[in-house]
């Protein structure tokens, strides 16, 4: 005989979301391997995944989140090496902060340039993307190692840093090695999954996690004045 699951009398999303949060919160007691905003972000995450194992994975270079916030403050463009981790981020949430995202991987000029070079679309998309898009630029890397490294190239033939790297590519090969030398950089901002596990909603999560922060604290200083 088995136990009839209780069922929350819960069904709006915005209720739903409250809820998850607060669970996570209470299952999660304090004191908490993170606080302030990079415990927002890493909350975002388990939410996202239900893997409670974020809160042994997750990184941060120092100041990596509030990078990102001013980023986003800037107008930055979100660059994202798929189109899944491009769809997890709303527009809803970027219109009012002058941001936007944009995935080049089926740009036709990016499609050809891969073929050319017998490598991957994600990574001559960071070429296209850092050779076309003007900055600000924050990438949110989910799914492509080759992308990840790509930028790393970049950075070691002195290009410019983007304004942060979100780097949590998934996957058995190369994901975790390319994330790993990602983490010893000192010279460009990032946030990362150490290990296999990554993912586009889980890349897509933490740009909303820095907007959502950005929204509500611009609204906080609008009931201020």
């Amino acid at each position: 005989m088995h136990d009839t699951p209780h069922i929350l009398p819960i069904a709006t999303p915005n209720a739903i979301e409250e809820k998850s949060l607060a669970i996570i919160d209470a299952e999660v007691p304090e004191p908490r391997p993170f606080v302030g905003r990079q415990w927002e972000i890493v909350r975002r995450l388990i939410h996202t995944t239900a893997d409670f194992e974020m809160l042994d994975l997750v990184r941060f270079s120092n100041g990596a989140v509030e990078a990102g916030l001013a980023a986003l403050a800037a107008g930055a463009t979100i660059v994202t090496d798929t189109e899944m981790a491009r769809c997890a981020i709303p527009v809803r949430r970027l219109t009012p902060l002058n941001a936007t995202v944009r995935c080049l991987l089926n740009d036709p000029d990016v499609v050809a340039a891969a073929t050319r070079a017998n490598g991957t679309r994600a990574a001559a998309a960071m070429d296209a993307a850092l050779a076309t898009i003007p900055g600000p630029l924050l990438f949110a890397i989910g799914n492509a190692p080759t992308a990840l490294l790509r930028l790393l190239k970049h950075l070691d033939a002195g290009g410019p840093p983007p304004a942060l790297v979100i780097g949590m590519p998934v996957g058995f090969v190369n994901a975790a090695e390319s994330k790993a030398l990602l983490m010893t950089r000192a010279d460009v901002p990032w946030i990362a999954i150490s290990g296999r596990k990554g993912g586009s909603a889980l890349a897509g999560a933490t740009v909303n996690a820095l907007a959502i922060m950005l929204l509500r604290e611009r609204e906080c200083g609008r009931e201020k004045e």
